[in-house]
């Protein structure tokens, strides 16, 4: 993938905001939302979504190789973000019990649970060739924007109903 250096936190709300203006469709927003951050991170062999359906995790949009389809709740470092509600740092995915292999290429993780306003609707994973690569402030404005993302989601989502 391209790399660039990350945005501010300031400048990369304003950019997805920009983005997500008037648009309350998931999957669009989803798809922007994952280019905008590939093209922010460096070192990253995938970043994507999954969101829930019943008992599973289903793919969404991302960046990177084709993934795994469907995730279990529970299974993975993904389905382990979903059932404790939690951020899930993963410094060495080979260490993690029950790690799925959607690319074998992948040495560490991080997966964000997002939510709608009522519960945990999927997460925002992001894989690395790199061992330990994602530290406190990447965990940080990773959150920071999945957050963002979500309230602006969920608010559009709200007006279109309206």
């Amino acid at each position: 993938m391209d790399q660039h250096e990350p945005l501010s936190l300031v400048d990369a709300r304003l950019q997805l905001r920009g983005l997500m203006q008037g648009e309350p469709d998931l999957v669009a927003n989803s798809a922007n939302f994952s280019a905008l951050l590939a093209q922010q991170l460096a070192d990253i062999n995938w970043l994507g979504f999954y969101f829930l359906q019943g008992q599973e995790l289903v793919l969404g949009p991302f960046q990177g190789k084709p993934a795994c389809v469907r995730i279990p709740l529970g299974s993975g470092v993904c389905g382990a973000a979903v059932v404790q509600d939690k951020t899930q740092l993963v410094p060495d995915v080979h260490a993690f019990p029950g790690h799925i292999a959607c690319d074998i290429a992948s040495r560490s993780e991080l997966v964000v649970p997002l939510h709608d306003g009522t519960g945990v609707i999927g997460v925002l994973d992001i894989d690395s060739p790199l061992t330990d690569r994602f530290s406190a402030d990447d965990v940080q404005y990773i959150e920071l924007l999945a957050r963002e993302f979500c309230s602006l989601q969920f608010a559009q989502v709200q007006a279109g109903r309206s």
